[in-house]
C-alpha cells in the first residue's frame, strides 16, 4: 500500500466533499435507537422482492411453488445481508488503512463519516442475519492477479468499493419501495440506500481521480490488465449471489446443481445486467472499461 503522487483534486471534487459531509451530519441517526426489531418475521411471505431472487426468469421460478419461493426469499435475503457484512468489513479495513495517509489528505475528513456510517451498516445487517436467520453466511474474497503498483492498488480498492455499493444499492432501492415486504425489511433497505447514495456520489468522484492518476503512472498495457481484472471482479460479485447453502436451507434438492445451472443460464444475464447497469455505464463513460463484454467465469 502506498501513494507516489497527490490526487489531481478539482474544484468539483472539493464541492462534492463539502456537500456530502454536510449531508452526513444533517442526516445522522443512531441505528441502535432507530430500529425496532420484532421477535420474529412472518415466514409465509416474501423477505425479498421476487424479481430479485436468483431463480427469477428461469423455469425454477415457475416450478418451485409459492411456499418454496417464500422460503428461498428468506435465505436469499440472509445471504444478501451477509454479503454486505463481509463486503463492509473488507472496505473498512482498506479505507482505515488510507485515512490521513499521503495522497489521501483531501478526502480524509469525509472518510471519517464514511467509516462511521459503514460500521453502523455492518452492525444492522449482522443484527438482521443473527436475529432472523441465526447465521451469517460465509464468503471468500477474490484474489488479486499479482502485486499491483501503489497507484493501481489504490484505484482498485475504491473501484471495488464503488461497484459493491452500486450493486447493493440496486437491491436496496427496489426493496425499500416494495410494499409487499414487511416494515423491518423495507426500513433496513431504505436507510442503507439513503446513506449509500452519498457514498456512491463520493466514490464516483474519487474513482475518476484515481483512474487519472493511475493512467499517468503505469503503462497502457497495465491499464488493460486492470480492466480485465475488474471485469472478472464484476462477474465474481454477481455470482456470489448464487449460494448453494441458501438453496440447501430453502429445502431445494441438489443445491449445488441448481447453483451451477443458474450461473450458466443465459436467461439470468438480463437480470444481472439490470443490477449492474449503473456501475457498468459509469465504467464505460470514464474509460475504465473499453467495452461492456464480461468474461465467463
Amino acid at each position: 500500500m502506498g501513494v507516489t503522487a497527490p490526487l489531481p483534486v478539482t474544484d468539483r471534487f472539493m464541492e462534492v466533499l463539502e456537500r456530502l459531509s454536510e449531508r452526513s451530519v444533517e442526516d445522522y441517526y443512531n441505528p441502535y435507537q432507530t430500529f425496532q426489531w420484532p421477535e420474529t418475521l412472518e415466514e409465509n411471505r416474501y423477505w425479498m422482492t421476487p424479481e430479485l431472487l436468483t431463480v427469477y426468469g428461469t423455469e425454477h421460478f415457475e416450478t418451485l411453488g409459492e411456499e418454496t419461493l417464500q422460503r428461498l426469499s428468506k435465505w436469499e435475503s440472509i445471504n444478501f445481508y451477509s454479503l454486505n457484512v463481509h463486503g463492509i468489513r473488507e472496505l473498512l479495513i482498506e479505507v482505515v488503512g488510507r485515512i490521513h495517509m499521503p495522497g489521501f489528505e483531501v478526502p480524509s475528513d469525509f472518510f471519517h463519516h464514511f467509516i462511521g456510517e459503514e460500521n453502523e451498516h455492518m452492525w444492522f445487517f449482522s443484527e438482521f442475519c443473527r436475529r432472523y436467520g441465526n447465521k451469517i453466511y460465509g464468503s471468500t474474497a477474490m484474489r488479486a492477479d499479482a502485486a499491483w503498483e501503489p497507484e493501481v492498488e489504490n484505484f482498485l480498492v475504491f473501484t471495488r468499493i464503488l461497484f459493491f455499493e452500486e450493486l447493493v444499492d440496486h437491491y436496496n432501492s427496489r426493496m425499500a419501495r416494495d410494499a409487499s415486504l414487511c416494515h423491518t425489511i423495507r426500513e433496513v433497505n431504505r436507510i442503507h440506500h439513503q446513506d449509500e447514495s452519498r457514498h456512491i456520489a463520493f466514490g464516483r468522484e474519487l474513482v475518476s481521480l484515481l483512474f487519472q492518476r493511475m493512467c499517468q503512472a503505469v503503462s497502457a498495457e497495465r491499464v488493460r490488465e486492470v480492466e480485465a481484472y475488474l471485469k472478472r471482479y464484476v462477474v465474481y460479485s454477481t455470482n456470489s449471489l448464487y449460494n448453494p447453502h441458501v438453496y440447501r436451507d430453502a429445502g431445494i434438492p441438489d443445491p449445488l446443481a441448481l447453483r451451477n445451472s443458474l450461473v450458466a443460464d443465459e436467461r439470468r444475464r438480463p437480470h444481472e445486467r439490470k443490477a449492474i447497469r449503473k456501475p457498468l455505464s459509469f465504467f464505460l463513460k470514464t474509460g475504465i472499461f473499453t467495452d461492456d463484454t464480461l468474461p465467463v467465469v
